[in-house]
């Protein structure tokens, strides 16, 4: 009987699983931060990063890489946009009266129609 029990007994796995002090730190800082990798890319590339993208966008277009011209007008489109998207709020008394009442319509609405489910 003792030789079953040992004979089926599974040996637990020596590897995996959680260890103390595995893993990263706690509070550590990325090892490569988007202004050094810039400054790096500078110095490689002998010019601004930004300047090497508009000679890939004019290359682009010189080889007639539509896909890579379109790819290339979407990211700077896109970041065109967000840097000079401007939003002006204007909160005359008539634009909060407007707002009130088309809360207070809004609200009516609702207990209307949990009413009528009921």
């Amino acid at each position: 009987m003792e030789q079953a029990k040992k004979r089926y007994q599974t040996k637990a796995p020596s590897r995996g699983g959680a260890r103390s002090g595995a893993g990263r730190p706690k509070g550590s800082t990325n090892k490569i931060t988007m202004d050094t990798l810039l400054q790096n890319l500078d110095v490689q590339l002998g010019r601004s990063y930004a300047e090497q993208i508009a000679i890939n966008y004019t290359t682009a277009i010189d080889r007639a890489d539509w896909s890579g011209v379109r790819d290339y007008d979407r990211v700077l489109l896109g970041k065109v946009v967000a840097d000079k998207l401007e939003v002006e709020s204007t909160n005359s008394e008539d634009a909060v009266a407007a707002k009130a009442e088309a809360f207070a319509a809004a609200l009516t609405a609702l207990t209307q129609v949990a009413r009528t489910a009921k």
